[in-house]
């Protein structure tokens, strides 16, 4: 199979997303400072990770269907729907807001190219699929950190 355009630019999409996740979550896991920053600064590795792995994935599934993955850092720059990252220290509460939008937005990528990519070619919706799930599950984790449990009623629940 080869991909035509739509499906090249879907995976794309997707593909600069994780990039641009990985290049910001590095960029916080360097500057994060504050409460809980041993915890917030090995997540970001964990996220960092992922995102490199998925980022390869995406790429190598373009190269499979006769794609050309475009990850240069211009084109990168240009193209990622993730809104900039400051370029100073950040506390670690305001770390946790930041990087689940990030999650959020490379996620929202996915799935607003997932009904397209699934059509022409399931077998890379599959792929979506999995980066849909760890992005959604480490947005869940990284969030949690700024949660507070709700109050109980007198009734318990």
């Amino acid at each position: 199979m080869k991909a035509d355009k739509q499906l090249s630019d879907n995976m794309q999409a997707v593909l600069v997303d994780l990039i641009e996740l990985h290049l910001q979550g590095k960029q916080a896991h360097w500057n994060v400072v504050g409460k809980n920053f041993r915890d917030t600064h090995l997540i970001l590795d964990e996220i960092i990770e992922v995102a490199r792995a998925k980022s390869d994935d995406v790429a190598e599934r373009m190269r499979a269907l006769h794609a050309l993955p475009d990850g240069r850092s211009e084109t990168v720059s240009k193209t990622t729907t993730l809104p900039k990252f400051p370029g100073d220290q950040v506390d670690t509460a305001e770390v946790v807001n930041l990087i689940t939008e990030r999650l959020d937005a490379a996620t929202a990528t996915c799935r607003r190219v997932h009904d397209e990519v699934d059509e022409a070619d399931p077998t890379t919706a599959d792929i979506l699929h999995s980066v849909i799930e760890v992005l959604e599950q480490y947005a869940w984790m990284v969030s949690a950190e700024n949660m507070k449990p709700r109050k109980r009623t007198a009734s318990g629940t």
